[in-house]
């Protein structure tokens, strides 16, 4: 059985631990800091193997280099920006393993946010660790890559079963589902979520894991009908 917990750091970043029961393996995804990522492991007994990063940016990877001197863990990320990550064991790609326990992920490539992003899909698990390409109700900005990658990023995620729990990096979902209700006014779907979401932020509670379907159904940019229109409502979300 797997556990996933939740860490909030900086002003709204999310690190994930991810424990195996069976081996007592424990990965980090994007650890943004180290204290508090070590001190949430050792609060759980849980122990530090290994650190899953998906891109380069600093409040993704800036925990590594401190988490690996307490704890010894290997350290895995995309090859395409292995030259931005110093801190890196193993560097993967589309379809390349990485295991914990028994469970496997497999890497998909998913360009846009940054040039070499990656994602981490444990299919058995119907668990996706998506970094900063896809949101709860929206998608990551384009800095290094372009409207066509995000797309075909959308496309790909929106194949997944809906049960697929999705574990994004960031508590944006508040002011990407206000956005999307001047997209998507009469979505009823959407309307109901974000009531639920102005609920539990008001109570102070995350408001992620999502899952495909709930994006399915009322994420704008999963739902963008073309390449054009993912490329408007971007750029409008943008200047916001």
């Amino acid at each position: 059985m797997l556990s996933v917990a939740r860490i909030a750091v900086l002003s709204d970043n999310y690190v994930w631990l991810l424990h195996d029961d069976a081996s007592g393996e424990t990965v980090v995804i994007d650890p943004a800091v180290a204290e508090p990522v070590l001190a949430a492991a050792a609060e759980r007994g849980w122990t530090i193997s290994q650190i899953w990063n998906t891109h380069w940016h600093g409040d993704h990877v800036g925990g590594n280099a401190a988490i690996k001197a307490a704890t010894g863990c290997r350290i895995t990320g995309p090859a395409a920006e292995a030259a931005k990550i110093g801190t890196l064991d193993r560097q993967v790609g589309e379809g390349d393993e990485v295991h914990i326990g028994g469970h496997v992920a497999t890497v998909m490539e998913v360009p846009a946010h940054t040039a070499g992003h990656i994602a981490y899909h444990l299919a058995s698990d119907r668990i996706i660790f998506v970094g900063d390409t896809l949101f709860a109700m929206g998608c990551g900005r384009l800095f290094e890559g372009t409207a066509d990658q995000m797309f075909a990023n959308m496309a790909r995620f929106a194949a997944l079963p809906d049960e697929t729990a999705v574990y994004c990096a960031h508590e944006y979902t508040q002011g990407n589902g206000r956005f999307a209700l001047t997209i998507e006014p009469d979505n009823e779907a959407l309307a109901a979520r974000m009531a639920e979401v102005d609920e539990a932020r008001a109570r102070g509670e995350a408001t992620v894991p999502t899952t495909i379907g709930l994006e399915r159904a009322t994420n704008i940019f999963m739902r963008a009908n073309d390449v054009q229109e993912l490329a408007r409502r971007r750029r409008a979300k943008d200047t916001a």
